[in-house]
Parts: C-alpha cells; structure tokens; sequence
C-alpha cells in the first residue's frame, strides 16, 4: 500500500470535468520557463480539453470557453500569448447588472391594469363634473370587478374606500350617491354565464 495516493489527499480540481490529467498538465505548463514554449503547451492542452468536453457547432464561443477555463484552472499563473484574453478574476467581475422590477401599487389582483390605468387619468383631470363622473364610472367598475371575482355582496363604504386608497386620497365618491345594486350587478353576471353555457352547447336541445 505504500506509495499510493488517494484523491482525497489530493488538491482539489477547480474544473471536474476535464479531470485531474488535464490540471496536472497546466501544472506543468506553469513550470515551463520559456514563454514561447508555454504558450505551445497550452495550445496541446486546450486541444485535448477540446476532445473531453466537445462544443456544439451553434456555440460560436466554444473555443474562447476552453481558453477561459484554462486560465481558470491555472488560477491566473499561466503567462502565455493566448487567442484570446484571460477572463476576470471573480473578485474583479461585478457581474450582471442587478434587474429592477417596476413596483406595482398595492391593489386587488381582481381589479386588474385597466381600473389603475383609469384612477392614473382621472387623478391628473382638472376637478369638475367630468373628473366625478369619470370617479363613478371606475368606482362602479371596482363594484362589478368585486362581484364578478368574489362569492356575496359588497358594501359601498369598502368600494368607497379601495378607490380612496388606489388614487392616493386623490378620488372619491360621496356617500350619498348611490354605487350600482349588488342584485343588478349578479343579475347580469347570472345571465351572461347563462348565455355562454347555452352559446357552448350546455343547454337542452330541441327534439
């Protein structure tokens, strides 16, 4: 048993996928005191990478890979004239540009972009008759969206109030003005379910 060295004992490999042979050539290539004769070496070992790990046709950067994990591997320490320039330490590399996501208000799911697109021109409208009226239409709206989506009814004062809370405290519906009934809303969701089942087939055929 003397004599015998297990991998566990072993530096580890940064890329496993070549196999330890390969690190043990750059190993050497490191070594190699002529410059002209290194960058030979590394040429031989990037063309036996190229036969353990082949790159598809379609991947045009294939071969500035190989040369990247070469560097790798050599963690930086191989000074050659490569096709192609030693890629950034992970130190110097800041990496992809951190992604910014537009931050949506604070609504209902069920109310959807339309009704905020709405409450956005209505904010911006000069107060008058046409701003309220245009306030009822979307408080109305919010009233049938509520239903269509929810199971029950639905109080004015919370429809009041989620317009109040979506327009920033910019719109609202007085409390004496009276929203569209409940019953008239589920009335019609009632009977446009009832023309689609009957529109798809759902109802009773005539013999």
């Amino acid at each position: 048993m003397e004599g015998l060295t297990y991998n566990s004992r072993r530096p580890d490999i940064v890329i496993p996928e070549y196999g330890r042979v390969v690190h043990d050539l750059i190993a050497h290539a490191i070594t190699i005191e002529d410059k002209e004769e290194r960058t030979k070496c590394a040429h031989a070992i990037v063309s036996v990478m190229r036969t353990l790990v082949p790159g598809s046709k379609e991947m045009t950067d294939h071969e500035e890979k190989l040369w990247g994990h070469l560097y790798v591997m050599s963690n930086w320490a191989l000074d050659i004239d490569g096709p192609f320039p030693p890629p950034a330490r992970p130190e110097e590399d800041p990496g992809p540009e951190r992604l910014t996501y537009v931050q949506l208000s604070k609504r209902p799911s069920f109310y959807g972009r339309i009704v905020e697109d709405l409450i956005e021109k209505a904010k911006v409208m000069p107060e008058g008759e046409e701003r309220n009226a245009l306030s009822m239409m979307i408080a109305n709206l919010l009233k049938r969206q509520y239903l269509t989506w929810n199971k029950g009814a639905v109080d004015d004062p919370l429809i009041r109030a989620q317009l109040r809370e979506m327009s920033g405290g910019t719109l609202d519906v007085p409390a004496e003005v009276e929203l569209v009934s409940s019953s008239e809303i589920l009335k019609s969701k009632r009977k446009t379910s009832n023309n689609f089942r009957t529109n798809r087939g759902g109802g009773k055929r005539k013999r």
